[in-house]
C-alpha cells in the first residue's frame, strides 16, 4: 500500500505543471502575435514562429482539457477540496451554523438551485432559491422529507407533487433527498432542489449520496466523541462521588467506635470496607452485571446500617432473576440509594428504601423508592436540570446521563415525589438495555 501511494502522488503535480506550461506558452505566443500584428515594424519570421507556437500549445491545451483523465482529475480535486471544507465546518458537530455554511458550499458545486440540511424536525441550513422563506429553525413541511426521516430511504423526486409542493410550482420541479444516519437511526436529511427533472444526472446523484455519507460519517464520529467524553466525565464523577470525605470519615468513625464495643463486627466492616473500595476502582470503566451492582449497593448499605442502626434505616430488594444478568454501567443504583439516605432520612422514625427490577416486554424497569421526607414539586422539576450541580441533583443527573450514554436517547428516568410521602426514581432502560442483557 505504501509503495502504491508513493508512485501515484507525483502524477497530479506533473500533470498540472504541464497544463500550466501550455497555458503560459499559449498566452505568451498569443500576445506576441497581437503585438506583431499591430506593430508598424512587422517581422515575418517572428509572426511565423509565434503562430506555430500558439497553434501547437493551443492544440495541446485543448487535448488536455478534453482528456477524460484530465477532467476526472479536476473534478476529483474539486470534490476533495469541497469535502475538506465541509469537514472543517463540522468541527463542532452539525450545528445550525455549520449546516448553513455547508449548504452555501455545496450549492455552487451542483446543478441544484437550492440545498437544505434538516434534523428530524427542523431546517438546520438552507441556501439558494427562496432562502429567506426557509430560515434555520423552520419546521419541516414537505411530506417527502418526513417520509425519508421515517423509513431512512433516499429519494429521487421528479415532480413537484412527489416533493410535496403544489402542482402549480414552476421553479422547483425535482429533488434528491438523502438520509443522514447515525448508527441505525435517521438523524436528518440532505436535500438538493432542481429547476428541471433532467438536471438530475448520475453526477448529481453521486454528489448527493457522497456528501450524505460524508455528513453521516462525521455526525457519527462527533456523536461517538461526545459519548466518549460523557462516559469519561460521568465515570470520573461517579468515582469521585464514591470516594467523598463525608462517607469516608463517617464509615471510619463508625468502625472505630465499634472496635471497643463490638470488635468482631468492626473487623467484618473493615474487611467489607476494603472490598467496597477495591470494587469501586475495578468497576470504574466497564459494564458489569446488574447483580454485581446490587452486591456493591448492599455492601454500601451495611455501613449506613452500622452508622444509623437497624431501627433507623432498612433496604428491601426485589430483583427479577433475568435483570440480575443484564449488563449495566457501574454506579447505577448505589448513588440513588446513597441519595435517599442523605436527603430523605426523617428526623424521627425509620427510613425504608426499596429497590426493584423487572423486565416488561423489551424494557427493563428499575425503581429506587423510599418512604422519607419527599420533596416539593419545584425541587422535583429541577432535579434533572443540566445546571444542577450539588446535592441530590448531581447524583440523579449523573445516573440519568450515564444510562442515556450507554442505552440511547429512548432510555429515560422518572422522578416522583411528594412531601412527607417519599420519593421514587424509576429507570426505564429501553431496547438497548435488553440487547445488552441478551448479549
Amino acid at each position: 500500500m505504501v509503495q502504491e501511494t508513493t508512485e501515484v502522488k507525483p502524477a497530479l503535480p506533473r500533470f498540472f505543471t504541464l497544463e500550466m506550461l501550455m497555458f503560459t506558452l499559449t498566452a505568451l505566443s498569443g500576445l506576441v502575435l497581437i503585438w506583431s500584428s499591430v506593430s508598424p515594424y512587422r517581422n515575418i519570421a517572428v509572426l511565423i514562429v509565434a503562430g506555430i507556437v500558439f497553434t501547437f500549445s493551443l492544440v495541446i491545451v485543448i487535448r488536455l482539457l478534453m482528456d477524460p483523465d484530465s477532467v476526472r482529475a479536476r473534478q476529483s480535486d474539486a470534490m476533495l477540496r469541497l469535502a475538506s471544507q465541509t469537514l472543517d465546518c463540522m468541527k463542532e458537530g452539525l450545528t445550525r451554523d455549520a449546516a448553513q455554511r455547508i449548504c452555501q458550499l455545496l450549492l455552487p458545486s451542483t446543478a441544484a438551485i437550492a440545498v437544505a440540511i434538516t434534523d428530524k424536525d427542523h431546517i438546520l441550513g438552507y441556501a439558494g432559491y427562496e432562502e429567506a422563506e426557509n430560515p434555520s429553525g423552520s419546521i419541516i413541511r414537505t411530506h417527502a422529507t418526513h417520509a425519508t426521516l421515517a423509513d431512512g430511504h433516499g429519494r429521487i423526486l421528479l415532480t413537484p407533487e412527489e416533493i410535496g409542493f403544489p402542482s402549480s410550482s414552476t421553479t422547483i420541479q425535482a429533488a434528491i433527498i438523502v438520509p443522514l444516519t447515525v448508527g441505525h437511526s435517521v438523524a436528518g436529511t440532505l436535500k438538493f432542489y432542481y429547476r428541471r427533472a433532467r438536471h438530475i444526472s448520475e453526477t448529481q446523484k453521486s454528489i448527493a449520496e457522497g456528501f450524505g455519507q460524508l455528513l453521516s460519517t462525521q455526525m457519527a464520529a462527533s456523536a461517538l466523541e461526545e459519548q466518549t467524553k460523557l462516559a469519561t466525565s460521568m465515570e470520573l464523577k461517579a468515582l469521585q462521588s464514591q470516594i467523598n470525605p463525608h462517607f469516608l470519615f463517617n464509615t471510619i468513625n463508625t468502625i472505630a467506635s465499634l472496635i471497643r464495643t463490638d470488635p468482631e463486627k468492626a473487623r467484618i466492616l473493615l474487611r467489607e470496607f476494603a472490598v467496597f473500595y477495591r470494587r469501586t476502582l475495578e468497576d470504574s470503566a466497564d459494564l458489569i452485571v446488574f447483580a454485581r451492582e446490587m452486591e456493591q449497593t448492599k455492601r454500601y448499605f451495611t455501613f449506613e446500617i452500622a452508622r444509623f442502626g437497624e431501627d433507623r434505616v432498612a433496604m428491601e430488594v426485589d430483583i427479577d432473576p433475568a435483570v440480575d444478568d443484564m449488563m449495566v454501567p457501574p454506579f447505577l443504583i448505589q448513588p440513588l440509594v446513597e441519595n435517599a439516605v442523605r436527603h430523605a432520612m426523617p428526623s424521627e422514625g425509620k427510613l425504608t428504601i426499596r429497590v426493584t427490577g423487572t423486565v416488561e416486554g423489551d424494557d427493563v424497569i428499575v425503581c429506587v423508592a423510599d418512604d422519607g421526607v419527599g420533596m416539593t414539586e419545584e425541587a422535583r422539576q429541577n432535579i434533572l436540570h443540566p445546571e444542577s450541580s450539588t446535592g441530590c441533583g448531581i447524583a440523579v443527573k449523573n445516573v440519568h446521563d450515564r444510562i442515556c450514554g450507554y442505552f440511547g436517547p429512548d432510555t429515560h428516568m422518572d422522578v416522583e415525589s411528594e412531601l412527607g410521602a417519599g420519593t421514587k426514581v424509576t429507570l426505564v432502560l429501553k431496547n438497548g438495555a435488553q440487547r445488552e442483557f441478551e448479549r
